[in-house]
């Protein structure tokens, strides 16, 4: 398995309905799209027919799982974004009021995924519960994105470490913590130069790299970045008694609103 990287080439591990691959296909790179709900594969191999038929697109419709084969996939009847191959998060669905359905899907290994397609300039994960697998799946081959992002663990602030320690091991020392809901729309430089317009619908995961507003930080100041966010969660976060009394009460609801879900972004090197 060759370490180099593929300029041209973004996964997009988690690709739902393809919101993402989108904007990086106006961005000109060739994608890499992984989906496990047979469903929402379906959609992607239909919405991006021709760019498949040029080689700029590709669905691996499978989950990622440590071992290959079959696995179950729990299908949210609520939010089809809320999909996982983790029973522990499709409780936590169901403590939400979003009940999900058991499907079997084929499963893969990410390193099988990285073998067949290549080393990615940028992966996106966010595939609900299991974006630590990709991550930690690196660490047995030479690949190495420029950019890698998942949405960081915002429950156990054990597994946030781990997460920054997985990183550090892989040789990313400057991050950026993302909120998901404020991307900013507009104008952006394609591969080319080009410049193109984009506005990012809802749930998704936004631009990457040196397009990120802000600064790089170090791994200890990502850290301090998440305390407060950790203190907010667990305060008015999902299924915590205040958030249901809040949701109650309607001029105190928009305070519910300033809980968000954060990507955390890496750079290598």
């Amino acid at each position: 398995m060759s370490n180099a990287i593929s300029p041209d080439l973004i996964y997009d591990v988690g690709a739902h309905r393809g919101e993402d691959s989108d904007f990086y296909l106006k961005l000109g790179y060739r994608v890499v799209g992984v989906e496990a709900n047979p469903d929402l594969a379906a959609e992607l191999k239909s919405r991006y027919r021709q760019e498949i038929e040029r080689g700029t697109y590709a669905v691996v419709d499978k989950a990622i799982s440590e071992q290959p084969g079959t696995i179950s996939f729990w299908v949210n009847k609520k939010l089809s974004v809320w999909g996982t191959a983790d029973p522990h998060w499709a409780k936590r669905n169901q403590g939400m009021g979003a009940d999900s359905e058991e499907i079997k899907v084929p499963s893969v290994r990410f390193s099988e995924v990285v073998r067949q397609h290549g080393c990615p300039h940028y992966l996106k994960i966010d595939v609900e519960g299991a974006d630590m697998l990709c991550v930690r799946a690196l660490l047995d081959m030479p690949c190495r994105p420029t950019y890698i992002s998942v949405e960081s663990n915002k429950t156990s602030w054990r597994e946030l470490m781990a997460e920054f320690d997985t990183f550090e091991r892989l040789g990313y020392h400057r991050f950026k913590v993302v909120d998901q809901r404020l991307h900013r729309n507009g104008r952006y430089k394609d591969r080319s130069g080009s410049t193109v317009e984009h506005t990012f619908v809802g749930g998704t995961t936004g631009p990457f790299g040196e397009d990120l507003d802000g600064p790089w930080l170090t791994k200890q100041q990502a850290i301090r970045t998440y305390i407060p966010i950790f203190i907010l969660y667990k305060t008015m976060g999902d299924n915590t008694l205040l958030r249901r009394l809040l949701k109650n009460v309607p001029f105190l609801r928009r305070l519910v609103d300033k809980v968000s879900w954060y990507d955390t972004h890496a750079l290598h090197g």
